[in-house]
């Protein structure tokens, strides 16, 4: 069980500190997670820290590809 960063990751820092597991490393193009230390957050928080916090989105997804913050989730909404 891991998430995984993709392109279009920003390098923007918001995750890094967040993730309980220090699974994610700082890399080139982008971030990466470690898949070994990445536990999606289970039993520590009720959603993972990584995709609460990511102002991009789409870049992080599951282990299926199904992306955590899909375009259109981070827009205000109107009631």
């Amino acid at each position: 069980m891991s998430l995984e960063i993709i392109e279009g990751c920003v390098n923007c820092w918001a995750c890094l500190p967040l993730c309980p597991n220090e699974a994610i490393i700082e890399a080139r193009p982008h971030f990466l997670i470690e898949p070994e230390a990445c536990t999606e957050c289970v039993e520590a928080y009720a959603t993972p820290q990584c995709a609460a916090i990511c102002p991009v989105e789409g870049v992080i997804v599951d282990s299926l590809g199904v992306a955590l913050n899909p375009p259109g989730s981070l827009q205000p909404q109107v009631a």
